[in-house]
């Protein structure tokens, strides 16, 4: 009986040891940890990578951990082009194993290149495999051949990561269509942010392409893509190193829905494109006296139009631009219209170089400056004269500013008149001026300009544009009493001389004007004056 309790209690014992051992294994099981940041690793395949004279109808390849695929179908670019697809698995289970099925009779001595984009991941993480590739060939060689370069974006300084990098091969047929509809036959990898090459390319003449490529499909989308493109087609082998410029193309302008009026006579058009230049003509009602104005919204791709005659029933007009004409009907039978609204673009400090901007909700068609009213500190009357916007929603009010300076400005009653004939309230702003040692001043000499006019913009840590000079020769550029920041100097090749920057256009070949970013940083302090000279690296 006592050797039976001695049992059984070391039984007990021994059970409840093995609870203990096994609950303080569990409270202590690691939580978390490093995230893995490792990509898949290929092991092996079958048959081996870059084998010579295939004739496999199956493709197996190993990773050294559990992989899943995210929209292969598309990411996949097979040069050359395959007339069946491929059959790729495991669709949406994880595997060690990738698995191509072929459906298609191989070419004789070709190097075949499958290239699997962003469609590789690891299972846990999802760490992407980028520009996996397996190759082989049917033949005695695999093609070497191979172009690099360099991609920048063309106006702005940062660079978005991972752009495209392709190549079309030019046959017969080829059309630069193409790239709106087709894969590319060869796909490339960037080496970093700025470097990219493309290799085992057989010898030929294609256009190189490069795309931001937001859809991740390998096909161009003005909508939505940047483009990059050499001018000329290449020749492989041949030239192998190439610089180009990512770039967002102006849609052509089109109406993209239908007009409509949102309060008494204000009429909306959604728009895309360029409105720079379109033209618009009132069909009906064709009354002498009729009155209506277009302005562009400043947020949205919107037109506004205004009209006077707003207790029609229906208004017929053309909205026309370059090839495109377009004419709509609106019906009309808004019962509530919009007041004036009137305000200042800044209270409190005017910086000296700014501009007081008098804004308004709806068109201006009128301004009596003898209900203005501009005094300085003093209570002296200060000239002034005003321009109102091609938009018709603002007036800019122009006068000579001293520094460490108060101004007064009225508007009374009737100052302004809009298109209804509605006039503004009586109006009051106080602005003020800093002192000299508020302000810095940069005189700037840049060399090695190899052309004119240019476009020179200080911008400050924010990306903002604080002032813009035009050149047309070598020349000082002086930048007065700036407010004090770290700027950064960008300079535009305005080869067309219209004052402002230019993109390009893939069809009509044309390029996106240069733009040229200093490295160096001027620290401009308050009551400083800072002499720079800045040279274009060759």
């Amino acid at each position: 009986m006592y050797f039976i309790c001695i049992m059984n209690l070391r039984l007990i014992s021994f059970v409840l040891l093995c609870v203990t051992v096994i609950g303080c294994a569990r409270r202590g099981r690691p939580e978390g940890g490093p995230r893995d940041l490792e990509k898949p690793i290929m092991v092996r395949a079958i048959p081996e990578f870059k084998s010579l004279h295939f004739d496999e109808k199956e493709i197996r390849i190993y990773f050294d951990e559990y992989i899943k695929l995210q929209n292969v179908n598309s990411q996949l670019i097979v040069s050359p082009p395959l007339k069946n697809p491929p059959v790729i698995s495991p669709l949406g289970t994880p595997s060690k194993r990738l698995t191509i099925k072929l459906n298609d009779t191989l070419q004789e001595n070709t190097t075949y290149t499958f290239n699997f984009g962003q469609s590789i991941l690891d299972n846990t993480e999802g760490n992407i495999l980028e520009n996996f590739k397996y190759i082989f060939s049917t033949g005695d060689y695999i093609d070497s051949l191979q172009i690099r370069g360099t991609i920048k974006d063309a106006f702005e300084l940062e660079m978005i990561e991972n752009p495209t990098i392709m190549l079309y091969p030019v046959k017969e047929s080829y059309k630069d269509s193409v790239i709106y509809a087709e894969k590319p036959s060869y796909v490339g990898s960037t080496i970093d942010s700025v470097n990219w090459n493309i290799t085992n390319i057989k010898a030929g003449t294609y256009r190189l392409i490069a795309l931001n490529d937001a859809s991740k499909n390998y096909k161009f989308n003005p909508k939505e893509d940047k483009i990059a493109f050499q001018e000329e087609f290449i020749e492989i082998p041949g030239d192998s190193v190439f610089q180009i410029r990512l770039f967002r193309e102006v849609l052509p302008f089109k109406l993209v829905s239908k007009p409509k009026e949102i309060s008494k006579g204000h009429l909306i058009f959604g728009y895309e494109g360029d409105p720079e230049g379109v033209e618009f003509e009132v069909l009906s009602p064709t009354t002498s006296d009729f009155k209506g104005v277009f302005s562009r919204d400043k947020e949205k791709d919107t037109l506004h139009f205004w009209m006077r005659d707003y207790n029609l029933d229906s208004i017929q007009m053309v909205v026309s631009k370059d090839k495109m004409i377009d004419t709509v009907d609106i019906r009309l039978g808004a019962e509530e219209m919009d007041s004036l609204e009137v305000s200042f673009s800044h209270y409190g400090v005017l910086h000296p170089n700014d501009t007081l901007r008098i804004s308004a909700n709806l068109p201006i068609v009128q301004a009596d400056t003898s209900r203005f009213y501009l005094i300085d500190q003093d209570s002296v009357r200060v000239p002034f004269h005003t321009v109102l916007s091609e938009n018709w929603d603002a007036l800019d009010l122009f006068f000579e500013k001293q520094l460490q300076d108060n101004y007064t400005i009225r508007l009374f009653p009737g100052a302004l008149t809009d298109i209804f004939g509605m006039q503004n309230d009586s109006l009051k702003v106080q602005v003020r001026t800093g002192k000299l040692a508020d302000y810095c001043s940069i005189f700037l000499t840049i060399n090695n300009v190899d052309r004119y006019p240019v476009i020179v913009d200080l911008i400050n840590d924010k990306g903002e544009i604080v002032a813009k000079k035009y050149a047309e020769r070598s020349e000082e550029l002086q930048f007065l009493s700036l407010e004090p920041a770290r700027f950064k100097v960008r300079l535009i090749y305005d080869d067309n001389r219209n004052g402002k920057w230019d993109t390009g256009n893939f069809l009509n070949k044309v390029q996106p004007e240069e733009v040229y970013y200093f490295r160096n940083v001027i620290d401009a302090k308050a009551n400083w004056e800072v002499i720079e000279s800045l040279s274009l690296e060759p």
